[in-house]
């Protein structure tokens, strides 16, 4: 499978169609029943994202099966463990032979009430300590670990993958579906484009913040006239009060993987995007500096993180991370 692969019927090459539609609950839906199909199990597992800090995640596998590793799988921004494409390519990672850990940023997935300090998008730390915890845990011995990130948390799997030799985190292989390289950048293009994407983002948001701040009255006394900022200026709130950064610039550049910034990379590294995203802009992934264990597929279609096939919603990105991931797997013991 390649990106240049990625064909869909006329009737879903529009690029905001296929980004409403990756998001859909019939996907889940057909995620969770491909998960009790499989025979699937997952059970809820608290794990140590360092300094105090508790992350929560799903383990799901097969009984009976020997495993043939451990993928990991990170959510993008307001998205948890449950969203569509997390169920969906477990499906397939799971009929690959691995067992599957889908963890949930801090203040997704309903997990407002494990930690005070709200989620920003420069918690590296604690997601790379957090996956040398699941990886001590949960990772069958003499089997890969491995990783896959949708949207952010294709971003998050990234630097995950940069930083994994130096937290001794053995990562075989890394997987990316439209990751946010610059954040400055798809801000602008968030701003400029069609509304409905900025109005998605910030009403979840906002729904974050306001229940941070049920959980957490004392620590979080913003007023409701915050919460009626755009983006842009909420954003600002958050990293003058919040973060050590001082400047909205220097917050994105936190954790910015635009230009040159990936070419460090020692983990084999696959990338899929959309030429037609509507939220990240394309452009940056032709600037992009990689190694030559590192691969960009750039799809004609697919909007954000859609890629979908047919009527029934199968995903192209689901297989194409699944099967990108299983070269690594370890042999079928006989």
């Amino acid at each position: 499978m390649h990106g240049a692969d990625y064909r869909p019927p006329a009737w879903l090459r529009n690029r905001h169609l296929q980004s409403i539609l990756a998001g859909s609950p019939l996907r889940r839906m057909r995620g969770a029943y491909g998960l009790k199909r499989l025979g699937a199990t997952s059970s809820g597992h608290m794990v140590d994202g360092g300094d105090g800090v508790r992350l929560h995640g799903l383990h799901t596998t097969l009984p009976g099966m020997r495993p043939r590793g451990l993928a990991l799988l990170l959510h993008g921004w307001e998205g948890s463990t449950e969203s569509s494409y997390m169920r969906m390519t477990a499906v397939q990672l799971l009929r690959r032979g691995f067992d599957v850990f889908r963890l949930n940023f801090r203040d997704h997935g309903g997990t407002h009430h494990l930690n005070e300090a709200l989620f920003h998008s420069n918690r590296i730390d604690e997601v790379v300590h957090a996956a040398c915890d699941i990886a001590r845990r949960f990772q069958p011995p003499g089997t890969p670990m491995v990783a896959a990130g949708h949207s952010l948390g294709g971003n998050f799997v990234l630097r995950l993958a940069l930083r994994a030799p130096a937290a001794g985190l053995e990562l075989a292989r890394v997987a990316s579906v439209c990751p946010v390289l610059d954040p400055a950048r798809t801000m602008l293009q968030m701003e400029q484009g069609t509304p409905m994407y900025m109005r998605y983002f910030e009403k979840k948001w906002r729904e974050s913040l306001q229940r941070k701040r049920r959980l957490f009255p004392e620590q979080h006394d913003f007023d409701d006239a915050t919460l009626k900022l755009h983006m842009r200026e909420l954003t600002e709130w958050l990293v003058q009060r919040h973060t050590d950064f001082g400047s909205l610039d220097n917050y994105f550049d936190g954790y910015s993987i635009a230009g040159d910034r990936l070419a460090p990379l020692a983990v084999p590294t696959d990338i899929l995007m959309a030429d037609d995203d509507p939220v990240i802009p394309i452009g940056d992934f032709h600037q992009l500096v990689l190694p030559p264990h590192a691969r960009l597929e750039i799809a004609h279609w697919g909007g954000h993180c859609g890629f979908i096939e047919n009527a029934r919603l199968d995903g192209f990105a689901e297989r194409w991370v699944a099967q990108r991931l299983a070269t690594e797997a370890a042999p079928v013991a006989s």
